[in-house]
């Protein structure tokens, strides 16, 4: 006997990916509550984020890149803070 294809509504697919994102829910207990499989609940977690064809290597690559941004910046924020310091040094003293 063959079974057949069930079809979601978009509005059903967004309720779900909706309460994925909610505090203390897990993918596989939301799965198993609407009655679908995990791996697909993934897929349409994924295409709400826009992701649906990245590979994790390219999650990685993403990761990386932000993390070397973060590093940049925060290098930068670093040497303006000794700059500042350095100036209130300079202000603060008295003169002699």
């Amino acid at each position: 006997m063959k079974r057949e294809r069930r079809n979601f509504t978009e509005e059903f697919k967004r309720e779900a990916v909706k309460l994925v994102g909610q505090p203390g829910a897990t993918r596989a207990g939301i799965a198993r509550d609407l009655g679908i499989g995990p791996n697909l609940l993934g897929r349409w977690c994924r295409d709400a984020a826009g992701t649906s064809k990245s590979s994790p290597a390219s999650a990685e690559k993403v990761s990386l890149d932000e993390y070397e941004r973060m590093r940049r910046e925060l290098a930068k924020v670093k040497t303006e803070r000794d700059i500042l310091k350095k100036a209130l040094g300079y202000f603060a003293a008295e003169p002699k």
